[in-house]
């Protein structure tokens, strides 16, 4: 499996990687102007990552499934720290919202909280490189990885052999264009657009999915496919020693949970979070503002709907994800999962730590 390392990849990680690691700052927290500077390291901590002598544990699942507490959980028990492999929490001041785990009730260090501002880029292959890079430094420490989180495009790029291709990692023209046509034309025009060009792709995407309609695009330009691409993703072969927990959680109990969760978001000051987030230029912003939870209360507060009908909204869209979610993580075989419709964390971390004996 090791086969798939690039040649160009330096084989001194440590001293390719100084420049990164001299930007780094605590557990969870990455400057922005380190991201050209991960960007270079992406390509130098993948032989390290894929050495790694303990087995990322990967704890993944729907959104309100318990990830973030067993995750923990298991941390506290097996000696870990855990690495966030979420889209939206790495982004600063978007805490309720992304139901982040507040700083408090981190018994453990905690990776990709905080790493940029709203308004600054964040993708896929600048998380693989974060990630593999936390992996390492985590084991230097002699402590255990756990990767938990409900974005599988993150989970797969840290832990599977996918290749980014070069200027991925940063703004480019083709991506500032189609995002300026969506907010020139609305998203259900840039969809258009996009079923025109490639029928096959834009059926794979809903057409409020901004972001990844205007990854269609960017594929396009390269010759590639969303839908070739999606497709590819799921043969790739896995590059990081892990191993896989997921929890499952019975459709009629999850959207409760769901509905329980924004009520509870919205009592702790979602709206109050949004409102401060709006007065730092969150519009600015290319894809945190387009985060369930944030844009619904941002038309809310423009006028658009009534704050009853935003939040009614946040709870349907939510619902939908965690589908889309559910829908992506049972086409991956090496997923073990664990019933968690009773909620009881600390049995499932237990269940959890008794799999991964056995694995």
């Amino acid at each position: 499996m090791r086969r798939f390392l690039p040649a160009k990849h330096p084989n001194n990680w440590l001293e390719a990687s100084s420049t990164f690691e001299s930007t780094k700052q605590k557990p969870g927290i990455w400057p922005a102007i380190s991201l050209n500077n991960a960007s270079k390291a992406a390509a130098t901590v993948n032989a390290a990552a894929a050495a790694l002598s303990q087995p990322v544990i990967c704890v993944v699942g729907p959104t309100a499934s318990g990830k973030t507490d067993v995750a923990q959980l298991i941390a506290t028990r097996l000696g870990g720290e855990v690495v966030s492999a979420d889209s939206m929490q790495v982004y600063r001041g978007m805490d309720i919202g992304t139901a982040k785990l507040p700083e408090s009730e981190r018994l453990v260090p905690h990776y990709g909280f905080d790493l940029v501002n709203p308004g600054e880029p964040f993708s896929a292959a600048l998380f693989q490189a974060y990630a593999r890079e936390s992996f390492v430094e985590i084991e230097s420490k002699g402590k255990r990885s756990i990767l938990a989180g409900g974005t599988g495009f993150y989970v797969r790029a840290a832990i599977d052999a996918y290749e980014f291709p070069d200027g991925e990692q940063i703004d480019n023209p083709v991506r500032n264009h189609w995002n300026a046509f969506a907010a020139e034309y609305g998203p259900e025009r840039l969809w258009g657009e996009l079923h025109q060009r490639d029928p096959e792709s834009a059926q794979l995407i809903p057409p409020a999915d901004t972001k990844r309609v205007v990854r269609a695009f960017e594929l396009l330009e390269t010759g590639d496919s969303y839908a070739i691409q999606k497709q590819r993703l799921q043969s790739l072969p896995q590059w990081v020693p892990a191993m896989f927990i997921g929890l499952a959680v019975d459709p009629d109990v999850l959207r409760a949970r769901i509905r329980a969760r924004v009520d509870s978001m919205v009592a702790n000051g979602l709206i109050q979070e949004v409102e401060t987030l709006l007065a730092s230029g969150f519009r600015d912003g290319i894809t945190a503002p387009q985060a369930i939870g944030y844009k619904e209360i941002v038309a809310a507060l423009d006028g658009r709907t009534s704050m009853e009908e935003a939040i009614e909204s946040i709870k349907v869209s939510t619902c939908r994800y965690a589908k889309r979610q559910r829908t992506w993580f049972r086409k991956d075989s090496r997923i073990h999962w664990l019933c968690a419709d009773s909620g009881d964390t600390d049995a499932l971390a237990d269940e959890a730590i008794s799999l991964i004996d056995t694995l």
